[in-house]
C-alpha cells in the first residue's frame, strides 16, 4: 500500500471529516506511485501525463509526516485530474492528480 505523507494540518482535517481531496502534483515521480498498477498492465508514462480522463480507485496510506511512529489513516480513495480547492491547501488555476477521499479507516 502506497504510503503518502502528509503535514499535520491536513491529517488532522481528513481525520475529522473535514477534508476530502488530498493533491499531487502531476509529475512522473506520481505518476509511477499513483498508478503502479496501471504501469503493470503496460500503461505508459506518457499517457497516465497527459491524458486528462486516468482514473482508479483504491487504498491508500495517508502518515503525518515521515516518523514510523506518527499516526495514519488507511483512506479508499478516487483518483482523477483535475483543479484543488484553495481551502484544502490547492494553488488556483492548478491541476493535480486528486485523490478524493470515499472512506477513512482510522
Amino acid at each position: 500500500m502506497l504510503v503518502l505523507p502528509i503535514k499535520k494540518k491536513w491529517f488532522d482535517m481528513i481525520r475529522s471529516g473535514e477534508k476530502k481531496e488530498e493533491y499531487r502534483e502531476i509529475k512522473p515521480y506520481w505518476a509511477s506511485r499513483l498508478f503502479k498498477s496501471q504501469m503493470s498492465w503496460g500503461v505508459g508514462l506518457e499517457y497516465l501525463l497527459n491524458n486528462k480522463n486516468v482514473e482508479q480507485y483504491g487504498y491508500y496510506k495517508l502518515k503525518n509526516g515521515y516518523r514510523k511512529d506518527n499516526p495514519s489513516l488507511v483512506c479508499y480513495c478516487h483518483i482523477h485530474r483535475g483543479p484543488g480547492k484553495e481551502e484544502w491547501g490547492a494553488e488556483l488555476g492548478k491541476e493535480y492528480y486528486v485523490l478524493e477521499i470515499l472512506e477513512v479507516h482510522q
